[in-house]
C-alpha cells in the first residue's frame, strides 16, 4: 500500500488499552483513515507514502474530544470569571441576545481555531445563531458538533432575576436546531453534527424540556444540556417543580445514558444515585468550575456510574489544561493520591470517553486501525518536557495546549508548526477583538 501521509518517530499515546504507548511509531493514513500503527523495527525500511513526516521527540495522541464548550463566550474571558457566576446569568456584561449574527460569526470563529491550536479535533458547541457559526468553525478545520441554545425563557430577564417562559421563544428555538439538523447533520463527511442544547433545567419550562426530550427522540439526535450547575437553578427548579433537576429530568424522560449534561455540581446523594443508575454523560468542567469556587463531586458520580468526559466550556480552550486540574481536583476530593485517579483516567476522560458521548467511539477517541485519522502532535523537545520518561505523566502534569506543533482531522494537515493551514490566524483575531470590543460598547451602555 501507498499511503497518503507517514508520521514516524514519534511516540504514540494510542488511548487503546491493548497497545496503549507505542515508541518509534509508524503511522500510516489512508483515504482519512488510520491503516498501519506500529513501532518501527531497526533496519526496516518506512512505508511507501505520498508524504512522510518525521517527528523525533513529539508525542502524538488522538485529537481530543472538546464535549461542551461555548465557542462565542471568548468575548467575556478575562472579566466574567471574576463575577462568580456563569455569563448568562450574570448582569453588566455581554449577553447572548445582544451578539449580532455577523460578530457570533467573527468571534465563534476565533473560539473554535484556538480549540484547534490546543489539539480539540472536535468541539460539541452551544450558542446563539449556530446557521452562521456551524459553517464558520468548521471551515477552521476541526470536526464540529453545534446547535443554537434551545430555551424557551426570555434571556433579556434572567440575569435580572426574571424567568418568563414565551411559547414563540421556545417554538424558534426549537424550530432553528431541527432545521441545523436538517442542513448540516452528518454532512462534510460527518465532520459536522448536531446534538440538541436544552439550555438548563430553569431555562426550559417542564413541558418544553419534554417537548425537546421528544423531538430529539423522533429526530435520531442527543440531547446536551447544563445541570445542577447552580445554586439559583437548584433553588428554581424545587420552587417550580418540588423537585431536583436530576429529578425533573428522570420524570420527564431525559435522563438517559444518551444524555450529555454539563457541571452536574449542586446534587445530592439521592440525585448522585439517579444519575449513576441512569449512566448519563457528564461534561466535567474543572477549570470553570473551579474559578468559580466549585467542584463537581466526581468520584462519587464515577463510582455511582456516570460516566465522566471533559470540556473547557468557556473564556479558554486547552484540553491539556482542563486534564490537570480534573486530576488536581479528583484528587482533593479523595484527599490522596490513587489509583482512582491517574494520568491515565483523565487522558481518557478527554478522548476515548468524549468519543463514547459523542456517539463517535467506533470513528474516534483511540489511534487504531480502521478508524478516523484525527491526531495531535505535541514537541516534547521542549525544557519542561525534559526528561521525557513518562510521557503520559508528561502530557497531564506539564504539558499545555501551546506545545501542539501539528493537528490532523480525517487525515488532513490542519495545523502544521503551530499554525492553521486553512485560515488566516490574525486575520481571525483582528475581526473577533473588533466584534467583542463593539458588544462590550454596547453592554457598558445597556
Amino acid at each position: 500500500m501507498t499511503y497518503d501521509l507517514v508520521l514516524s518517530g514519534a511516540t504514540a499515546l494510542t488511548g487503546d488499552p491493548r497497545n496503549p504507548m507505542v515508541e518509534n511509531a509508524v503511522i500510516g493514513m489512508k483515504d482519512g483513515r488510520i491503516a498501519r500503527v506500529e513501532s518501527r523495527k531497526e533496519g526496516v525500511p518506512l512505508p511507501q507514502a505520498v508524504r512522510t513526516i518525521d517527528l523525533p521527540g513529539r508525542v502524538v495522541t488522538p485529537g481530543f474530544v472538546n464535549v461542551h464548550t461555548h465557542a462565542n463566550l471568548t468575548m467575556v474571558r478575562g472579566m466574567a470569571e471574576d463575577l462568580g457566576f456563569a455569563p448568562a446569568y450574570t448582569p453588566g456584561i455581554p449577553q447572548g441576545h445582544m451578539v449580532r449574527p455577523d460578530e457570533a460569526y467573527a468571534i465563534s470563529r476565533l473560539g473554535a481555531l484556538e480549540a484547534l491550536l490546543f489539539g480539540s479535533t472536535l468541539i460539541n458547541d452551544t450558542f446563539v445563531h449556530a446557521d452562521v457559526v456551524t459553517p464558520a468553525m468548521a471551515d477552521i478545520g476541526l470536526r464540529v458538533f453545534s446547535c443554537g441554545r434551545i430555551h424557551d425563557v426570555d434571556f433579556s430577564g434572567v440575569s435580572s432575576g426574571r424567568w418568563e417562559y414565551r411559547d414563540a421563544i421556545g417554538d424558534k428555538t426549537l424550530q432553528d436546531a431541527v432545521d441545523l439538523a436538517e442542513k448540516y447533520h452528518g454532512r462534510s463527511d460527518n465532520r459536522i453534527g448536531v446534538q440538541f442544547a436544552a439550555h438548563a433545567p430553569d431555562t426550559c419550562s417542564t413541558s418544553f424540556l419534554k417537548r425537546i426530550g421528544e423531538t430529539a427522540r423522533a429526530k435520531g439526535l442527543r440531547v446536551t444540556t447544563h445541570l445542577s450547575q447552580s445554586k439559583v437553578e437548584l433553588a428554581r427548579i424545587r420552587e417550580r417543580d418540588g423537585k431536583s433537576p436530576p429529578e425533573l429530568l428522570d420524570d420527564i424522560g431525559l435522563l438517559d445514558n444518551t444524555l450529555l449534561a454539563a457541571h452536574c455540581i449542586h446534587v445530592s446523594s439521592d440525585d448522585i444515585a439517579r444519575i449513576g443508575r441512569a449512566g448519563i454523560n457528564i461534561a466535567h468542567i474543572a477549570k470553570g468550575n473551579a474559578t468559580g469556587a466549585t467542584i463537581a463531586p466526581t468520584g462519587r458520580l464515577r463510582a455511582a456510574g456516570a460516566k465522566l468526559t471533559l470540556g473547557t466550556d468557556n473564556m479558554h480552550a486547552d484540553m491539556v489544561e482542563v486534564m490537570r486540574w480534573a486530576l488536581a481536583a479528583g484528587r482533593i476530593q479523595d484527599s490522596a493520591v490513587t489509583e482512582n485517579w491517574q494520568p491515565q483516567t483523565v487522558f481518557d476522560m478527554a478522548t476515548m470517553a468524549g468519543a463514547r458521548a459523542m456517539g463517535l467511539e467506533d470513528e474516534i477517541g483511540s489511534i487504531e486501525i480502521g478508524k478516523r485519522a484525527d491526531l495531535v502532535a505535541l514537541d516534547f523537545r521542549r525544557p519542561h518536557l525534559t526528561p521525557n520518561v513518562n510521557p503520559l505523566g508528561n502530557l497531564v502534569h506539564v504539558a499545555h495546549g501551546r506545545d501542539v506543533e501539528m493537528v490532523l482531522v480525517d487525515g488532513e494537515i490542519v495545523v502544521e508548526c503551530g499554525a492553521p493551514t486553512k485560515v488566516n490566524a490574525d486575520e481571525i483575531c483582528r475581526e473577533a477583538d473588533a466584534a467583542i470590543r463593539a458588544l462590550w460598547t454596547r453592554a457598558r451602555a445597556a
